[in-house]
């Protein structure tokens, strides 16, 4: 992997884990790193499901691949602000 892709992941992970975010109700209390993490991860898996499903390389905006990719990192950001909240706590 180059530095372009290493940054181009970083950037993509961010704004798909602040799309998850924003779609949770309330508040989230997880670190920016967290949220890319979260995010890197989403758009991956989400970026595989929608080529399985043959929409990820479509005409313009793979619109369908966005969605896919920020359902997952709205779920992921929910089971990882469970957790790390839980951590914090206890």
């Amino acid at each position: 992997m180059t530095v372009t892709g290493i940054i181009s992941a970083l950037v993509v992970g961010l704004i798909i884990g602040a799309l998850g975010r924003l779609v949770l109700p309330g508040r989230q209390s997880i670190p920016i790193w967290l949220t890319i993490l979260v995010g890197i991860v989403a758009a991956i898996i989400g970026t595989f499901i929608a080529n399985a499903m043959g929409v990820g390389d479509t005409a313009g905006i793979d619109w369908i691949e966005v969605i896919i990719q920020v359902a997952l990192a709205a779920v992921g950001v929910s089971i990882v602000a469970g957790m790390y909240g839980r951590r914090r706590l206890g």
